[in-house]
């Protein structure tokens, strides 16, 4: 018998109760999902597609081999937040090709005229922005930051400090930790102008075709986030900014197969059959707790007491999406676990459970 049957019949048993069609009779004053029901009028709307979903699926791999999967492993489905984990390993590869030297430089000195340059945006570094830490201020593709201000997320030990979208005083980039999705965008927006190139098109050329994924793979983003850019030719061209998430509509389209190809990658410290695709130092950073919250990393979630994800490790990481999607890694037991679409109330019981399968 699989020794993760017992947790894979619990995924199964306790699906996010969301439907499997965004636009399926949402209820009586609710919106499809990929927007936030608390986001203030008029940002609860969607910006960018989404798309019917499939139900709750896994991998589990072991000594980086297939040992479990279900339901429909190789549906592209979207992701959610688990795309700020693949801004960060993007940042990765343009550290790896000297396009992003120094993480605590401003991100003004390499990237210009895109919203870091006031008085206060001046002072965020790269790293403040993978850590959730930057406090920039302004307006992304239309969307304002102070809609995600007195943002609170379950894994957010820190109690709301005020209503959603209230214009709280504004702290000193590095300095206050607050989950996101405009900031991310903006993040995403300045890795698109260090590439000058389509950030989806990099993923799939650097990270999951070498990786041998890449099927049906999509990164989309909001309908007017476009942008003139010239590109490594020399020629002008309309490029699309693809978001850190599905909040607004939009993002990644992947299946848990490939999901799992990249937590490998991540477990392996950025190396695949001997080539490294990103630099190991810059993987174990993201790994490493932010100061002021020790929880996260550089767009990856921690457990370094053991009691954020019980069942994990001290050192698991984790890549967390809404609507129940987790990307879990594992060093203790060198293993990858990819669920797609459990109810985040029921992570704890699928995780206990799946902990239990690993140590057998």
């Amino acid at each position: 018998m699989n020794p993760f049957n017992d947790a894979i019949q619990f995924s199964l048993a306790h699906e996010v109760p969301w439907p499997r069609d965004p636009f399926a009779a949402p209820t009586v004053g609710q919106v499809p999902f990929g927007v936030h029901h608390t986001d203030p009028a008029p940002w609860n709307v969607l910006r960018g597609p989404v798309h019917v979903r499939g139900g709750v699926s896994g991998v589990i791999l072991r000594h980086g081999e297939e040992v479990a999967a279900w339901g429909e492993p190789d549906r592209a489905d979207l992701t959610f937040s688990v795309a700020k984990t693949y801004l960060a390993l993007l940042a990765g590869v343009a550290h790896g090709r000297g396009l992003l030297p120094d993480a605590d430089e401003p991100v003004v000195e390499r990237v210009a005229n895109i919203g870091f340059d006031s008085p206060h945006n001046r002072k965020i570094t790269w790293a403040h922005l993978l850590e959730q830490t930057s406090e920039w201020e302004g307006s992304c593709f239309g969307l304002p930051d102070t809609v995600d201000r007195n943002r609170s997320v379950s894994h957010d030990p820190k109690p709301p400090q005020g209503k959603k979208g209230d214009a709280r005083p504004l702290n000193t980039p590095g300095t206050y930790w607050e989950y996101n999705d405009v900031r991310i965008n903006q993040l995403s927006l300045a890795l698109l102008h260090l590439f000058r190139t389509p950030l989806p098109e990099v993923f799939l050329e650097a990270i999951l075709k070498p990786l041998g994924g890449g099927e049906n793979f999509a990164w989309r983003g909001y309908d007017d986030a476009w942008t003139e850019i010239v590109d490594n030719t020399g020629v002008k061209r309309n490029m699309q900014s693809v978001p850190g998430g599905t909040h607004w509509g939009g993002g990644v389209s992947i299946s848990a197969r490939d999901q799992a190809r990249v937590g490998q990658l991540v477990l392996n410290d950025g190396a695949h059959n001997g080539t490294q695709i990103i630099p190991a130092a810059w993987v174990k950073r993201m790994q490493s707790p932010c100061t002021i919250a020790p929880f996260y990393g550089r767009l990856t979630w921690l457990n370094p007491d053991g009691t954020q994800f019980p069942g994990a490790s001290e050192q698991a990481s984790f890549m967390i999406g809404a609507g129940g999607h987790y990307t879990w890694i594992e060093p203790a037991h060198d293993a990858v676990i990819v669920v797609r679409w459990l109810d985040s109330a029921q992570a704890s019981g699928f995780m206990e459970r799946v902990a239990e399968g690993l140590s057998r």
